[in-house]
């Protein structure tokens, strides 16, 4: 049996009752157990609670999975860890699994608690828990103010989307054996996996400055949510003009060179002849590179695009001045693209699209991903897209 086990004290010292303050239209302790109860993995959802009015609200959401318990004084008090409250029930229930959540971390969904329990299974861990992804560069200082990298050598500052990522713990969720907690009084311990959650899960409800940040995440997700966003069909019928970097779209985004130092680009005949196809179907097309050279202007004129930007770091006046030539407006427009300098345009364009081996922020970014990589296909598989919607 799986269970989720969600502690809830009734005191709380930055923000008062807060368990039960309203955020987002809903306590904010209901965002965490309809989350739980809202798992298909989950049996049930233990709310522990030393606070009537917390059972209250518990109670009152008359989902068959919540069980509410009371909680020791001993294990509600302020300096009591969250283990004891967990100790203190596993001590008296028979089950196989815990899942302690945390209502701190409202923006959890039920898929997340899906995820994280495949993620366990798949990796043969012991324990698991929820983190965030991240890429800064971190610092330390010494007792005399003296500042140390600690991360990365200011020397060689790596590029973001070269960056090797760190995890920071969001609270949200931890999974662990009945077994292995009573043995070792620890939510972790043994083998222990990650499961990644959205950058902006990062927050926690600790202050009350946390609290206008999570509300607006809330209510932008159900705003998003109420909202239906418009089909890949629907988006690809509209569509008067398709264009596309190089590097890691046309290309592989490997660099080629001979012997005596001449640059070579390896395109794929196959997107070629997707361009081709938009062409023939009354579809503008064209280029929006940063980079600069004679290759890409020779294989421009080959597949006889209309629109040819070399050397645009910034990639949205290209976008601007194009669409402004063509008449089309942005909602017409579709472009594909792989990487940072591409990621504005992805975002305003009315459909966007990556290759499978884009950059995460650019996967984010984008309402559609390729099931091929960069210069395998992607272009021709996104042109087949656009012209099916037609």
């Amino acid at each position: 049996m799986t269970l989720a086990f969600i502690p809830l004290r009734g005191g709380s010292k930055s923000i008062p009752l807060k368990n039960i303050k309203p955020i987002a239209g809903k306590p904010l302790a209901a965002w965490t157990i309809e989350a739980a109860a809202g798992c298909p993995e989950i049996d049930k959802v233990i709310v522990s609670t030393d606070d009537a009015a917390i059972a209250a609200v518990a109670n009152a959401l008359g989902n068959p999975k919540i069980e509410v318990i009371g909680r020791s004084a001993e294990s509600a008090s302020d300096t009591a860890s969250t283990e004891s409250a967990m100790l203190e029930f596993a001590s008296t229930r028979e089950f196989d699994t815990i899942i302690l959540v945390q209502a701190t971390s409202p923006l959890l969904t039920s898929a997340d608690l899906s995820a994280g329990i495949a993620e366990l299974a798949r990796s043969g861990a012991d324990s698991l828990l929820s983190v965030v992804e991240q890429k800064r560069f971190t610092w330390t200082r010494d007792e005399a103010g003296i500042a140390t990298p600690q991360n990365y050598d200011p020397a060689a500052r790596p590029r973001r989307q070269d960056f090797s990522p760190y995890y920071v713990e969001n609270g949200a969720f931890y999974i662990c054996r009945r077994e292995d907690l009573l043995k070792t009084r620890c939510r972790l311990s043994g083998r222990m996996g990650l499961h990644v959650m959205e950058e902006k899960t990062y927050y926690e409800l600790d202050e009350p400055s946390d609290w206008k940040i999570i509300e607006g995440l809330l209510l932008g997700r159900h705003a998003a949510a109420e909202t239906p966003a418009p089909s890949l069909a629907s988006r690809a019928a509209k569509i008067r003009l398709f264009l596309t970097d190089v590097d890691g779209v046309l290309t592989d985004a490997g660099m080629y060179y001979t012997e005596s130092g001449d640059e070579l680009k390896k395109f794929n005949t196959r997107d070629g002849k997707g361009i081709e196809l938009m062409r023939n179907a009354g579809i503008k097309t064209g280029i929006i590179t940063t980079e600069n050279t004679q290759i890409v202007e020779r294989r421009s004129k080959k597949l006889k695009m209309d629109f040819l930007v070399q050397g645009a770091a910034d990639k949205m006046p290209a976008l601007l001045e194009i669409a402004a030539k063509t008449g089309c407006d942005l909602s017409e427009i579709a472009y594909i693209g792989d990487d940072l300098a591409d990621v504005p345009v992805l975002k305003v364009v009315g459909f966007a699209a990556c290759p499978a081996n884009a950059i995460a922020e650019v996967l984010e970014a984008v309402h559609y991903t390729c099931r091929q990589n960069g210069g395998e296909g992607c272009v021709r598989e996104f042109a087949e897209l656009i012209l099916s919607g037609k």
